[in-house]
């Protein structure tokens, strides 16, 4: 006879391992600080590149006009202000991506201790069934 609540438990665990399992594994693997550390500065690294191929395009684009009548003061005003986008875009992102990556450790957390306590379930329900067979 077939146990409906086994055959629940195995078919989440089975979707379960479908859809989030190695990816939450790999991510449990991890202190949740360790994990919103190293993604957050990856996060950064990709802002810093992403900054500095679109300074060097627009400097394409518009080098040549800024150039022509560029004093000591415009140079020095120009500087500081793409250090300042620079700086507002870095702190933004790392905020951003410091609460994100904190949020989908938790959340991986929370699902990778559901699917241990369902095997836990299902290795009890599989030890009774071996216990009453004579």
């Amino acid at each position: 006879m077939l146990d409906k609540r086994k055959i629940r438990l195995m078919t989440k665990a089975a979707i379960y391992e479908k859809r989030y399992g190695e990816e939450d594994l790999k991510i449990n693997s991890y202190y949740q600080k360790d994990y919103a550390s190293l993604n957050t500065w990856i996060t950064l690294i990709w802002i810093s590149i992403g900054f500095c191929l679109t300074a060097a395009l627009l400097f394409l684009c518009f080098g040549e006009t800024v150039v022509e009548g560029i004093t000591i003061m415009k140079l020095l005003i120009l500087l500081i202000i793409a250090a300042g986008i620079y700086l507002s875009l870095l702190i933004i992102y790392g905020i951003g991506a410091g609460i994100f990556y904190k949020r989908k450790h938790i959340q991986a957390k929370q699902r990778v201790k559901k699917y241990v306590r369902d095997l836990s379930r299902l290795e009890k329900m599989n030890s009774k069934k071996e216990k009453n067979r004579p």
